[in-house]
């Protein structure tokens, strides 16, 4: 087996300037963090989670989790495949196990992956040791590397800081979308003082706050960085694309050229559209928004649920 360096990523990332009259009319600068370009299969955040606990596993099978469209188990099941890596993607709902597989768990079991299915109760504690030990026994698994749910633990932050430490002193605010945190955390702890990371959450609950700061103190020992959380752009929950958002998604495509993930890309930029015409930046900021991921080929475009229900 090789290490993920061997893979070339391309790093830093490129950043591009955008020439976008919403943010240009408040006297702000919109700049794109293009990890999406850092390697086409291990996409974005994927990479800089994944790398560290890539060479923590030093060869052994590599096990992990997520829902049935998630960007995390993909980018896992192909670091497998590039690197003779066994990997076991443990899936919320036991109900697919009889289903035909989705686009995105097809791609995973294409790449090597092995997939376990469990039901959402037990997937809910899954961090609980007991629990744990359980559902590595059920899958044939007990003497693997675990990588969390969207591969945020301490190595993973700590990798994420590259980022910020990349855009320096480019961005007075950098947005990102979160999902387990981890991103975010270690983008914050990366920016120099007086810059500040903005965390656009795409799932409903307000619970990152707490787990961004259990990350960091993981991580770093304590808080890093200035941070903050804004909730009001999850559009109901987890893979909700509804109309509205898919249009947004349409029109910034081809307003810059750029593609735009919906799951989590879309979301981010959408918010930070939506701050801009609020005021929330002051004449003469500079805002980047971090590209995290790419489209993948038949993502679900659901209706927003009230209760944000998966």
């Amino acid at each position: 087996m090789t290490g993920p360096d061997t893979l070339r990523p391309r790093l830093p990332s490129p950043v591009r300037e955008l020439s976008d009259p919403r943010f240009a009319r408040h006297g702000l600068r919109l700049l794109l963090k293009r990890d999406d370009l850092i390697h086409p299969d291990l996409v974005g955040n994927k990479w800089r989670k994944l790398a560290p606990n890539l060479r923590a596993a030093t060869g052994r099978t590599l096990v992990t989790f997520g829902g049935a469209y998630s960007n995390h188990l993909r980018a896992t099941a192909a670091a497998g495949r590039l690197l003779g890596l066994p990997t076991v993607g443990v899936v919320r709902g036991q109900e697919l196990a009889g289903r035909p597989l989705n686009p995105s768990l097809a791609r995973c079991a294409a790449d090597g992956m092995r997939l376990h299915f469990v039901d959402r109760s037990t997937y809910r504690r899954k961090t609980e040791p007991d629990i744990l030990a359980r559902v590595l026994h059920a899958a044939g698994a007990e003497d693997a590397y675990v990588v969390p749910e969207g591969g945020s633990n301490a190595a993973a932050v700590r990798g994420c800081r590259a980022l910020g430490e990349e855009l320096g002193d480019r961005a007075d605010v950098v947005g990102v979308a979160c999902g387990t945190g981890g991103t975010l955390a270690g983008l914050a702890a990366g920016l120099p003082p007086g810059r500040r990371a903005l965390g656009i959450p795409v799932l409903k609950g307000g619970f990152l706050t707490s787990d961004i700061r259990r990350l960091q103190e993981e991580a770093f020992g304590g808080p890093r960085g200035t941070w903050h959380l804004d909730d009001r752009f999850h559009f109901g929950g987890y893979a909700r694309v509804p109309a509205e958002l898919d249009a947004f998604a349409e029109d910034f495509e081809q307003r810059h050229a750029v593609p735009v993930e919906r799951l989590y890309v879309a979301k981010l930029l959408y918010g930070l559209v939506a701050l801009a015409q609020e005021g929330a930046f002051p004449r003469g900021t500079t805002v980047a928004a971090v590209v995290t991921g790419r489209p993948f080929p038949q993502t679900p475009r659901r209706r927003a649920d009230p209760n944000g229900r998966p």
